[in-house]
């Protein structure tokens, strides 16, 4: 029962879309109508700037962080997976927006690094500097997420494997949620954050 609750919780945490929240009641626009479409920070960042795109990360991650303390509060170390990992879902995939929400890096990264800082910020010059050189911000995103699962597995000075499940499904996530991404890098016509 516990599990259900914890799923649930999560996923309700996630649902809330920040980037939906923070454009329409600062701008009065829909996110999803404009840029890729997609209710993210990044596209917050193209379509209204940076200030607006550091915000909606924030504001993303926090809901990882938290749903990761609220699953802990209730079920530990392994309930904090549990919530964590059903917020990115959430955040995916909103109740309150019609399904349609971002690619859950910024939860993720918010998920992780409260789970497991080491492996989190093993991963994160990679992808920091992919980003600074090809300026694809999706190339960075992927790169992290992929990259979260080996350096935990070189790193963890107490191996759990279900931390590693869930990097692993979150890796998978994104890979699913960047697919078009995924077809436009290999296109070489993705787009470049800056232009």
């Amino acid at each position: 029962m516990k599990l259900v609750l914890l799923s649930l919780i999560g996923y309700l945490i996630g649902s809330f879309s920040s980037a939906y929240f923070v454009t329409k009641t600062l701008k009065g626009i829909d996110i999803r109508q404009y840029g890729s479409g997609n209710a993210g920070a990044t596209n917050a960042l193209r379509v209204l700037g940076p200030k607006y795109g550091v915000l909606v990360l924030l504001l993303d991650a926090l809901k990882g962080i938290v749903a990761v303390m609220v699953g802990r509060l209730i079920l530990g170390f392994n309930g904090g997976l549990i919530c964590g990992f059903f917020a990115v879902v959430g955040h995916d995939w909103p109740i309150f927006l019609q399904f349609k929400g971002g690619k859950g890096v910024a939860t993720s990264i918010g998920v992780l690094a409260t789970t497991h800082f080491l492996s989190a910020i093993a991963a994160a010059p990679i992808a920091i500097i992919l980003i600074f050189i090809t300026r694809y911000v999706s190339l960075g995103s992927l790169t992290f997420l992929v990259s979260v699962p080996i350096t935990y597995a070189l790193l963890a000075a107490d191996f759990n494997r279900n931390y590693l499940i869930v990097t692993i499904l979150l890796a998978l996530l994104s890979i699913y949620k960047h697919r078009a991404n995924i077809e436009r890098l290999l296109a070489g016509n993705e787009n470049k954050i800056g232009r």
